[in-house]
């Protein structure tokens, strides 16, 4: 089921499957500025990746004694969650450990996925709790992808990634089975800007870590306006888009936690977490887009 909430510049609509949002409209112009997640290009929109993002190494983790197979970015984008909470600027979502995912991942928790609007902003709070007895080790991240050019006049050659500040932006290599390989290569060296092309994804996505901006966006050059994420605090900074010529859409995606490694363990508590729970701890990682259109 998909519920919306508006204020006098977005309208939100968030699915129940995946806790995803699936709309974002422009009031004042009409335009939709998410993807529509068309199934021949991409068939999502903004995915939750919980609880873990990436590969597993094999397809597959040892966690309390048994094998688990897994696919990519763990399962909360492929359940339903539960709609908790709606007033009018904010939609809460909750997806709780049951039997379905507990053969997928045996671990006790609740995930809550909370949007909020203030004017041009969108904040997608994401809360784990852990409600177990055992330490409760995961990975998260955002995925949001969304849809360029901004309309037809403009093309692909129109836009660039744009940091705050400066960077020389260092990637971590995933190729070319999405687990890392150690190796690693600079997108850029000293730049503010990374020009969108439609072969800058012909390889995959580009992981850039230790980013100091405090802003990413996708810009249009010749009239300014932008999405712009919220990145501070955030190790792994992702940019990726479907192999699709001309490009369609572009995913600016704060992670907290990393795909596998080639060689890496298998058992779910050696592989590098977001964060660690006690029984009765929370942690809140948040999200912030601003459509500055």
């Amino acid at each position: 089921m998909r519920y919306s909430i508006e204020n006098d510049f977005l309208r939100l609509t968030v699915d129940t499957h995946g806790a995803e949002a699936v709309s974002v409209i422009d009031k004042r112009g009409g335009a939709e500025m998410l993807w529509q997640g068309d199934k021949t290009v991409w068939g999502r929109h903004a995915p939750i990746l919980f609880p873990y993002t990436g590969k597993l190494p094999g397809g597959k983790m040892l966690a309390k004694g048994a094998e688990y197979p897994g696919g990519q970015h763990g399962f909360a984008r492929d359940v339903e969650h539960k709609m908790v909470r709606r007033t009018g600027d904010t939609l809460t979502f909750e997806l709780a450990a049951d039997a379905q995912t507990l053969k997928l991942w045996p671990y006790d928790f609740v995930l809550r996925s909370t949007f909020t609007l203030s004017d041009r902003t969108i904040r997608h709070s994401l809360t784990v709790e852990n409600t177990g007895e055992d330490t409760l080790r995961f990975g998260i991240g955002y995925h949001p992808a969304f849809a360029v050019p901004f309309d037809e006049r403009h093309t692909t050659a129109d836009y660039e990634f744009r940091f705050e500040r400066e960077e020389s932006p260092l990637c971590v290599s995933a190729l070319p089975n999405g687990l890392l390989n150690g190796r690693s290569y600079y997108l850029g060296r000293n730049i503010r800007g990374i020009p969108l092309t439609d072969e800058l994804f012909q390889n995959d996505s580009h992981c850039m870590v230790n980013l100091r901006s405090r802003t990413l966006a996708i810009v249009e050059k010749d009239s300014g306006r932008a999405v712009i994420c919220g990145i501070e605090g955030y190790p792994y900074v992702l940019i990726w888009s479907a192999k699709a010529r001309p490009v369609r859409f572009v995913c600016i995606e704060p992670w907290h936690s990393l795909t596998g490694e080639e060689d890496g363990p298998r058992e779910w508590e050696k592989r590098p977490c977001a964060a660690a729970l006690k029984k009765g701890e929370s942690w809140t990682t948040t999200l912030s887009t601003t459509f500055a259109r």
